[in-house]
């Protein structure tokens, strides 16, 4: 496995991204088509091709909604736990002043990096993308969903 660094973090989940979303978007196209091709049967067609849509939309929304949830408290879990190893405090007040995105971005740094990206972030109020680009030793997060 390659090292997991800013430009290869993201993660796909092949049935998912390469087979059930790209079948419904060929449906879907497929669809809209016989709704001006198919004048005799267009009701049924714009009915097929609503029933897909939202197919494609719940699929969407659900998958992501319910792991997405669960990964943030995880995420933030971390955070705070990191925090109390390194400095030995509660994080609430640290956190608080933190956007999730900024927290997230964060976990990819080693316990070194972290002090200092974390004080730039409150201090210069580092946007997620920016703490991730500043990264020089990736950590990496495997267990993503």
């Amino acid at each position: 496995m390659s090292q997991q660094n800013y430009s290869n973090h993201v993660k796909f989940y092949p049935p998912h991204h390469f087979i059930y979303l790209p079948l419904l978007g060929i449906l879907q196209v497929l669809g809209i088509y016989k709704c001006f091709t198919e004048n005799s049967q267009q009701l049924n067609w714009i009915l097929f091709s609503i029933v897909i849509f939202l197919l494609i939309y719940l699929s969407l929304m659900l998958r992501q909604h319910y792991a997405l949830g669960n990964q943030n408290r995880i995420v933030k879990l971390e955070f705070k736990q990191r925090y109390f190893e390194l400095f030995g405090k509660r994080s609430d007040d640290v956190a608080e002043k933190l956007s999730f995105g900024q927290i997230a971005a964060l976990r990819f740094a080693y316990d070194d990096e972290f002090k200092i990206l974390l004080e730039k972030a409150l201090a210069e109020n580092l946007s997620a993308d920016q703490i991730k680009k500043s990264i020089t030793n990736w950590r990496p997060d495997l267990d993503r969903v």
